[in-house]
């Protein structure tokens, strides 16, 4: 599939256990999920993972947080609950707007604008440019094979959608083929700027690309920062902080 050519419409389809509601595509693959008494919760543990750019920016209202694949609302009724943060995103399909709509609380503000687009395009429009301190990309289709858009000129257009400081968190399968694929190019976008996530839940893995001046803090300031983030908004950021100092070998610092 080319940068040019849009992915399957896929018809959005419900199923519902335990209070909890999910988006699909027609298929098993979960797309998207809400804890249906507590809407804001991030209830698939690979959503939280994707907040983990937290751990190194702390959004205010002047802020601007890009979303790439809408999917059940999840990280757009999250960040707009827990920061201040006004929020774009980029969705392809139309009625997946309109479910969560209908079915996913999704919040009607004047910080959230949606856009019906091609994230491929989204990244090239020149309003984009240089404007998100965060932008999370989760982009997959029915068949849930891999992202739908995952070439060197898509990731090097979410770089340029990053503000002068900024991080990306990016969603992909680390136990499939377009895991070293989708790796290598966010790597050559980043200029090798790349941490990554232990793989989590059915085997999402969490990377997170950097932007901006080059980023080097001792463990300490990172546990103390992943503490503030835990207090603040809820996420196991200790866990997180741990991991990605366990990848670089518990050298004492965090340098990427």
């Amino acid at each position: 599939m080319t940068e040019a050519e849009p992915w399957l419409d896929d018809e959005p389809t419900l199923s519902e256990e335990g209070g909890v509601r999910y988006l699909h595509f027609g298929t098993e693959w979960v797309q998207g999920a809400m804890r249906v008494s507590r809407p804001a919760e991030l209830v698939l543990a690979y959503t939280q993972q994707m907040m983990a750019w937290l751990l190194f920016l702390e959004p205010s209202r002047r802020d601007h947080v890009g979303i790439l694949g809408l999917g059940a609302g999840s990280l757009l009724r999250y960040t707009l609950k827990y920061t201040s943060a006004s929020v774009r995103t980029a969705e392809w399909n139309p009625a997946v707007t309109a479910i969560c709509r209908a079915y996913f609380r999704l919040p009607e503000t004047p910080r959230s604008v949606i856009d019906h687009c091609d994230a491929a395009l989204w990244v090239q429009e020149p309003g984009n440019f240089g404007r998100y301190m965060a932008l999370m990309v989760d982009l997959y289709d029915a068949s849930a094979q891999g992202p739908v858009r995952d070439t060197v000129a898509f990731y090097e257009g979410c770089h340029r959608a990053l503000a002068d400081a900024g991080v990306m968190t990016v969603n992909l399968f680390g136990d499939h083929a377009s895991f070293p694929r989708n790796l290598d190019n966010i790597r050559a976008a980043f200029d090798g700027r790349v941490l990554e996530l232990p793989e989590i839940d059915a085997g999402n893995r969490i990377v997170l690309a950097f932007k901006g001046p080059v980023l080097d803090i001792t463990a300490g300031q990172l546990l103390e920062r992943a503490e503030l983030v835990e207090a603040e908004y809820g996420l196991p950021a200790r866990r997180w902080a741990k991991a990605l100092l366990a990848g670089q070998g518990w050298r004492g610092s965090l340098a990427v």
